[in-house]
């Protein structure tokens, strides 16, 4: 069974129930994830977690290391990631307290590392879809499973943060066919694709951004009190994703990289072959 990854975002930060745990401090050629890794065993599967804004919330979304995030679940075992983040609705069918598993990604942030690639290494990796559509379907019936009011579907779109928008711009969003705001899924999902690691979301609506008339403009006691309340669901429908989770990948996120790599090996820097080592020596021995 392959290892599964939990990022937990707001107001999420370690998982109950996991037996036998042990936080690992993890060195990556991109510095120091979040927070240390807790590695333990839930319903019998091996589950590593990750608090995404590092423990007790002290990391802006422009600040996060998500490159390193992802490197240390990479070389930790992991193959597949569940983030778990809070959003906002531009849709008046998604109502706070909902959840949504999207299907589409629109990256508007500005500042943000978005590859592990570069230093004479060229990748053109392919995120028409970005999310894994196998994991997310799981994902997606083990919320159903709880009971909760879950979302199938949608383009979530990243902002930079960490103010929340303006309602130009929140409108505009909608205008564009947007269904969910959030700060921090892009260029997490696209590093994870480069990573070869099946990415999924569990997104939790916390308001309506800033769009609607007849609803407060959200706020950060808004984002935590939803969030507090859907603690336990988020926590059950993973219990529920281990329990029933395929033990083969049935998708093409493990050979993301297969024919991304463009630049000729024979040019490739030793230093920067080596400094990716872990995501490509597979594709470049031989």
């Amino acid at each position: 069974m392959s290892k599964i990854g939990i990022i937990g975002g707001s107001g999420l930060y370690n998982m109950t129930g996991c037996e036998n745990g042990q936080e690992v401090i993890v060195d990556t050629p991109f510095g120091a994830p979040s927070a240390p890794v807790y590695v333990g065993y839930l319903e019998g599967q091996e589950i590593c977690f990750l608090a995404r804004h590092g423990i007790g919330h002290h990391i802006s979304p422009s600040e996060i290391n998500y490159r390193a995030n992802i490197y240390a679940l990479k070389s930790l075992g992991v193959e597949r990631i569940v983030s778990i983040s809070a959003c906002g609705s531009l849709r008046e069918d998604f109502a706070p307290g909902d959840l949504v598993v999207p299907d589409q990604l629109f990256d508007l942030t500005r500042g943000r590392e978005r590859t592990f690639f570069g230093n004479g290494m060229v990748t053109h990796v392919s995120v028409a879809d970005p999310f894994c559509p196998d994991l997310s379907e799981q994902l997606y019936q083990s919320l159903q499973e709880t009971g909760a009011k879950v979302n199938w579907g949608g383009a979530m779109i990243t902002i930079e943060g960490p103010r929340f928008s303006t309602k130009a711009e929140s409108n505009t969003y909608r205008a564009w066919g947007m269904a969910v705001i959030g700060m921090t899924t892009s260029p997490e999902a696209f590093l994870a694709r480069e990573a070869e690691i099946c990415y999924a979301v569990m997104a939790h609506v916390t308001d309506y951004d800033v769009w609607h008339i007849s609803e407060q403009p959200v706020t950060v006691d808004m984002v935590i009190d939803i969030l507090n309340r859907n603690t336990t669901i988020a926590q059950q429908a993973v219990r529920n994703l281990v329990k029933g989770l395929r033990s083969t990948r049935n998708c093409s996120c493990s050979s993301a990289l297969e024919n991304a790599l463009i630049t000729d090996r024979a040019i490739i820097p030793p230093e920067t072959r080596q400094h990716l080592g872990l995501l490509v020596d597979k594709y470049l021995k031989g």
